[in-house]
């Protein structure tokens, strides 16, 4: 992995769908394991599952954010499945909508 955090074999893993599963709980705490988790399948395209999230504060979703931006930039796909109720009213109290492809996030 290069400085700039993008993987070098990242041509390689383009087209393999891989999925993350978000926690219940996606607070402070879980801010820094998530990004790192993103960075772990940078250059994939991704499917995050959020089909367990209970709670979601806005660190969380600033790391979801700029994932989306960088999935974007890097021309792979990055797709949100099966939110909770939960995550949805958490994103709508921040003000953001997310599109089912997370490459193009909305404002609400």
């Amino acid at each position: 992995m290069s400085r700039t955090g993008k993987s070098s074999k990242a041509g390689e893993r383009r087209g393999t769908r891989k999925k993350l599963q978000l926690p219940e709980v996606m607070d402070l705490t879980a801010a820094a394991p998530l990004a790192q988790s993103l960075l772990t399948r940078r250059g994939s395209d991704l499917s995050i599952d959020a089909s367990r999230v209970r709670r979601v504060g806005a660190q969380c979703l600033q790391v979801l954010l700029a994932a989306s931006a960088t999935w974007k930039a890097d021309g792979v796909n990055l797709a949100l499945e099966k939110p909770t109720e939960e995550f949805l009213a958490g994103t709508r109290l921040l003000g953001i909508s997310f599109d089912q492809d997370m490459t193009r996030p909305e404002s609400a």
